[in-house]
């Protein structure tokens, strides 16, 4: 429903919605922040921030019309893999773990573009939308946090197996 443009003519409020009210883009942003914390310094920090930036040139390919295929597929993909990560607490080198999650970012941040010609307001739109990514990062940095109490990191195991079959649903359609 994120994905259709519905409701989607105003400025900043309407940019802050759009990652919140699809489960797609709320699953996999707080898997960035989940995985940076499991992976530690300086992973938590850049994959919150590479995201973003990276989600922004996503963004101007939707702007610019030019053709993405599979940004849906691309989208649920990022939770099944993220999530399916943290669950099997994988430790990839630090290059390797941002281009992942800069080609993660170029899906949603396409989602995100191709709603920004309708928008009353790009700007503020894309301003909201990078605030709510934001936000939903830090979100799985704090959950990532319970990893220092004893049997934190099952939890936050539990929380990536989540992730991956809430992204498995997309990919196949349940959701």
């Amino acid at each position: 429903m994120a994905h259709t443009g519905e409701g989607l003519t105003g400025g900043f409020l309407s940019g802050f919605v759009h990652p919140i009210r699809g489960w797609d883009h709320v699953a996999a942003m707080v898997a960035v922040g989940l995985w940076g914390t499991f992976l530690g310094r300086p992973a938590i920090w850049m994959l919150p921030v590479v995201f973003p930036l990276v989600m922004a040139l996503g963004g101007a390919i939707g702007v610019m019309g030019l053709p993405l295929p599979g940004v849906e597929t691309g989208i649920a993909l990022s939770s099944v893999v993220l999530g399916a990560l943290i669950l099997g607490k994988a430790q990839l080198p630090l290059w390797s773990a941002v281009i992942l999650v800069g080609i993660f970012a170029i899906f949603h941040g396409y989602a995100h573009g191709i709603e920004l010609p309708t928008a009353a307001n790009p700007v503020s739109f894309a301003i909201g939308f990078v605030f709510a990514t934001g936000l939903l990062h830090l979100a799985g940095i704090g959950l990532g946090r319970v990893t220092a109490l004893p049997r934190g990191a099952i939890l936050v195991q539990a929380a990536g197996a989540l992730i991956a079959a809430t992204g498995t649903g997309f990919l196949l359609g349940v959701f």
